[in-house]
């Protein structure tokens, strides 16, 4: 096999482009939700609170999702994730306008939280968008032969926004306040707003414009049904972020369990983050695509083992750690799930395909979120947490030992196919 190059994506000037975009971006997105959970925390003080936000997230996110992946499968990629942007860009600025003194003076609480909540639902129906144009776009900008590297450096790219985004709300909560706080997150999605427009316009591979919607989906469905690799990745991955959950309850853990205040937040926010980018750094030179399938099954169950650490956990500097292992474990899973995605898929059929990894994996974590709050207000924050924790070792252990297919995926010789390709 050809000797991997870890800078090939970084070779193409658009490619760069677009991880700036997408940088800004995530930052921006990464830093609302942290600040918009710290607010409405603070508001209720309770936990079935922190669930709702996940939960009028992923309601639009899933019923759009499908839909949304026939109309990007339909239309020029470059200029419909402008519109994405733009529409985000208003949300920004409504949560920056509800956080007003002015607006806070004259409005009840209820009345807020309900405002918050209706900004959030808007921007579930964007996010049933961003996944399916943004994994369309990469495959326009780079060859085949080098999808593996650049799904490893986009997704290196959002996680280091994750990072990054959550610590520095943390900061600005606690330094200016959560209202000039997304003032610069209105600011951030501006900027990657104005950065798409240094790519040009790329052509619509899909053959079969102006299809039938019902017929569309039915064949992005009956794709991921039949191409097991994918199925399985996805079943896998939705399970254990839907259980393991527990990032959405750090607002109970950082002010009622182990009170460390908005800065202690942002890095117990960001811990995961930080441990998923070293990961998929380390994966641009070392690749993970041979025996897949076990490193895949491997890594979320020491996902599952870490979230059941720092459930029990009371000691800042241990959750921090468990949080940061939850995040190495993490960075395998989801290189391995992004390469398996764009190495199976078929160019035209790009935006259903992700369309339904977003409905299992993307809108998982704000399920999760739901998930989360409600066992926690049904059982307790940290109880909540061990159950996540435990569920997902049970689910992988389960897939190991009925799918013996899986088990078995290697990638190495797709991987080999696509390099050879002229």
């Amino acid at each position: 096999m050809e000797k991997q190059d870890p800078y090939a994506a970084l070779r193409f000037k658009e490619f760069n482009i677009f991880l700036l975009v997408r940088f800004f971006l995530v930052f921006g997105w990464s830093m609302q939700f942290i600040v918009i959970e710290w607010e409405v925390y603070s508001i209720t003080k309770d936990p079935w609170s922190l669930g709702l936000i996940g939960l009028m997230e992923v309601i639009p996110a899933v019923t759009m999702a499908l839909f949304a992946g026939h109309i990007v499968d339909q239309r020029e990629k470059r200029n419909l994730l402008a519109i994405c942007i733009a529409f985000f860009s208003l949300i920004s600025f409504g949560l920056f306008l509800l956080t007003s003194p002015e607006v806070t003076a004259q409005w009840s609480q209820n009345s807020i939280l309900y405002s918050i909540y209706a900004l959030v639902f808007f921007g579930g129906f964007l996010r049933s968008f961003f996944g399916p144009t943004i994994f369309s776009l990469i495959a326009l900008i780079v060859p085949k032969k080098i999808y593996p590297n650049a799904a490893t450096w986009s997704s290196s790219t959002w996680q280091t926004a994750t990072i990054l985004g959550p610590a520095f709300a943390g900061f600005t909560i606690n330094w200016i306040g959560v209202h000039w706080s997304l003032c610069i997150i209105f600011a951030l999605v501006t900027l990657s707003f104005m950065i798409l427009f240094l790519i040009p316009k790329k052509p619509i591979l899909n053959p079969k414009i102006g299809e039938n919607v019902w017929k569309s989906l039915s064949e992005g469905i009956t794709f991921v049904w039949n191409e097991k690799a994918v199925l399985g990745a996805l079943t896998l991955d939705m399970i254990a972020v839907l259980f393991g959950g527990a990032v959405a309850l750090l607002p109970i853990f950082a002010q009622d369990i182990l009170k460390v205040g908005p800065e202690g937040f942002g890095m117990l926010r960001a811990a995961p983050a930080v441990g998923a980018v070293l990961t998929m750094l380390i994966t641009a030179y070392i690749p993970i695509s041979k025996n897949a399938g076990m490193k895949l099954l491997g890594a979320i169950f020491g996902f599952g083992v870490c979230i059941i650490i720092f459930g029990l956990s009371t000691i800042f500097w241990i959750s921090l750690v468990a949080l940061f292992l939850s995040g190495v474990t993490d960075g395998v899973s989801m290189v391995i799930r992004q390469t398996i995605l764009q190495l199976k898929t078929p160019d035209e059929m790009r935006g259903r395909v992700a369309s339904v990894n977003s409905m299992f994996v993307g809108s998982s974590n704000e399920l999760g979120a739901f998930e989360s709050g409600a066992t926690a207000k049904l059982m307790g924050t940290v109880t909540a947490v061990v159950f996540g924790g435990t569920m997902t070792l049970i689910t992988v252990i389960t897939t190991g030992l009925i799918s013996p297919t899986f088990r078995k995926l290697d990638l190495t010789e797709d991987i080999k196919a696509h390099q050879d390709e002229k």
